[in-house]
C-alpha cells in the first residue's frame, strides 16, 4: 500500500509539468511577451533552488568540500553537455532549438529524480510525512514548471513539444520514487551525490544561458520586467524555504 501512495504522489507531481497547457488559449504574440518574464522567473527560481534548497540540504548530509567538488563537477558536466549539444545541433548553421532547452530538461530530470526519492523516503517513515512532502513539492513545482515551459518555448520548442518533453522530464520523479523505495538503504547516499551535481547544473543554466538572454533584450521595459521576475523567482524559493517543510 505504501508503494501505491508513493506512485500516486509522484505521478501527481509529474502531471504538474503539464501546467503549460493553459497557455494554448493565449495568442502567440501575447505568449511571447509573457514568456520573456518567465525566462527571468525561471532563472531566479533556479538560483534560489540551488542556493536555498539543494545545497543547504546537501551540506547537512555530506562534508562541505565533497559537496563543492560535486558542484564543480555539475558545472563542468553541463558546460560539456552544452558544448556537445551546440555542436551537434548548431554546426555551421543557425539553431532552430537552442542547446540550453535540452540542458534545462536534463537538469530538471535530475531534480525531479531527487523529489521522487524524497517522496518515497517520507512515505516509508510515515503516511503523514509523505503527504506533507508531496504537498510541499507540488506548491513549489507549479510556478517552476510554468517557468520551465517558458524556457522551452523561448528556446525553440512548439507548445505541444514543450508540454511533452517537460512531462517526460517530470516522470523522472517516478523513477526516483521506485529507486528510493526498493533500495532505501542506498538511496540517501545516491541523492547526496546527485543534489550538488544538480545544483551545479541549475547555476550553470541560469547564469550561462538564461540571464545572458535577458541582457540581449533592447527594450528597456521588457528587460526590467524580466529582472523583476528574476527577483520574484528568488523570492518565491526563499518563501518556500521558510513556509514549507523540506
Amino acid at each position: 500500500m505504501v508503494l501505491g501512495w508513493i506512485l500516486i504522489s509522484t505521478l501527481l507531481v509529474s502531471v504538474i509539468s503539464l501546467i503549460g497547457i493553459f497557455t494554448l488559449a493565449i495568442k502567440e504574440e501575447r505568449l511571447h511577451k509573457i514568456i520573456f518574464s518567465l525566462i527571468g522567473f525561471s532563472a531566479g527560481a533556479l538560483i534560489g533552488s540551488a542556493f536555498l534548497h539543494i545545497l543547504p540540504e546537501a551540506l547537512e548530509k555530506t562534508n562541505s568540500t565533497v559537496v563543492f567538488y560535486y558542484l564543480i563537477l555539475g558545472l563542468t558536466l553541463f558546460f560539456l553537455l552544452e558544448r556537445y549539444l551546440h555542436w551537434r545541433h548548431c554546426h555551421d548553421k543557425d539553431c532552430a532549438v537552442h542547446a540550453f532547452t535540452y540542458l534545462n530538461l536534463f537538469g530538471e530530470a535530475f531534480h525531479n529524480f531527487i523529489d521522487g526519492i524524497a517522496i518515497a523516503a517520507s512515505f516509508i517513515i510515515s503516511f503523514k510525512l509523505g503527504l506533507a512532502t508531496t504537498l510541499a513539492i507540488i506548491l513549489h513545482e507549479i510556478p517552476k514548471e510554468l517557468g520551465n515551459f517558458g524556457v522551452l518555448i523561448y528556446g525553440g520548442f512548439s507548445r505541444n513539444k514543450a508540454l511533452l518533453y517537460n512531462f517526460i522530464s517530470a516522470l523522472a520523479a517516478v523513477i526516483g520514487a521506485l529507486v528510493g523505495y526498493f533500495i532505501s538503504d542506498f538511496a540517501h547516499g545516491f541523492s547526496d551525490f546527485i543534489m550538488p551535481l544538480t545544483a551545479g547544473g541549475f547555476i550553470y543554466i541560469a547564469t550561462s544561458d538564461l540571464i545572458p538572454e535577458i541582457h540581449k533584450e533592447k527594450d528597456q521595459r521588457r528587460a526590467t520586467l524580466a529582472f523583476v521576475s528574476f527577483l520574484f523567482g528568488i523570492l518565491f524559493m526563499a518563501l518556500a524555504k521558510i513556509l514549507l517543510p523540506e
